[in-house]
């Protein structure tokens, strides 16, 4: 991209001149000429300065939208000429949750690195919110998700399910259809004969749960409706590692996902649940664009492998 692009393109993200030289790592003075510069060569403002932000104007918006169109276009090219290399050399930007790079990340990038020592590979962690942002700037080349509104809107492709359990202490509840951690490592959860917790056993507890904008906050909710419980939450948090954790201090009752579960877990009793929610599948969501990597193809076809 041209500098003075960039510059542009700098400012419009960050919402002031002086935040944008800033990151630049130029004086405000330099900046502000060179946008002066281009504004004098159309003959229009492209930001209206009276506004805190800075907003764009008509002519702005169109300026915008064409550095984005040849940065995607230098992008693609700069994808297909690296592939001429057959992955031997490259960059691979990874969005996700804390639960998709804690827990389900780490052998499909040790196994990426390890066959294509010449990918650099990036993780980034971020909120559903943040990563359609990231995905719709072409900042990240991927993330994963079972959120519908998310997938819908972008290139996906099926990855991987995963099922929702209920986690809780056998100091607060203990029943025969209690699973332990060798039971869920034995997929005995996902098998039709093997059943599910009373939910007037569920009615009883106190939770910990996903707090609103996650996936699971929203599928706790459902659960709790098509099994008539009225909930107890006595906490909201942002983490599924965390009510994990509570969880296995009985600190309350919680949601969590199968893949979380360890053969040394033995401070826990695991419930299926009587929902079609607690099963989920999760997609590899892609920006929509003209040209694919070999990279990210290879990075899905890995993850879909290794995460059956």
């Amino acid at each position: 991209m041209q500098q003075e692009f960039e510059y542009i393109y700098e400012i419009y993200r960050a919402g002031s001149f002086s935040k944008a030289a800033e990151n630049l790592y130029i004086t405000q003075p330099a900046l502000s000429m060179s946008v002066k510069k281009i504004e004098a060569s159309i003959g229009m403002a492209l930001f209206d300065r009276s506004t805190r932000p800075l907003q764009l104007t008509e002519a702005g918006k169109i300026f915008i939208a064409s550095i984005e169109k040849m940065t995607a276009l230098e992008e693609d090219m700069n994808n297909q000429i690296q592939d001429i290399h057959e992955l031997r050399s490259g960059h691979l930007c990874i969005g996700g949750s804390h639960y998709i790079n804690a827990y389900i990340l780490p052998e499909v990038m040790t196994d990426f690195s390890r066959t294509y020592p010449g990918i650099k590979l990036e993780l980034i962690e971020a909120s559903s919110a943040e990563l359609a942002g990231m995905l719709s700037e072409r900042m990240i080349d991927l993330t994963f998700s079972c959120n519908d509104e998310l997938i819908t809107n972008f290139e996906h492709y099926p990855a991987f399910h995963d099922h929702i359990l209920l986690a809780v202490s056998p100091e607060t509840l203990s029943l025969p259809c209690a699973l332990s951690a060798r039971d869920i490592l034995n997929r005995r959860h996902v098998k039709p004969d093997c059943p599910a917790i009373p939910p007037e056993a569920m009615s009883g507890l106190e939770y910990v749960i996903l707090s609103e904008g996650n996936n699971l906050h929203d599928r706790a909710h459902e659960i709790f409706s098509q099994n008539g419980i009225t909930p107890n939450i006595k906490l909201e948090i942002a983490q599924l590692a965390t009510s994990y954790h509570l969880a296995r201090s009985n600190f309350a009752a919680a949601f969590i996902s199968d893949r979380m579960i360890t053969p040394e877990e033995e401070k826990l009793n695991f419930y299926r649940i009587d929902s079609p929610v607690t099963d989920r599948l999760f997609y590899a969501v892609l920006p929509k664009r003209e040209y694919t990597s070999k990279a990210v193809r290879a990075f899905i076809e890995l993850s879909g492998s290794k995460l059956k």
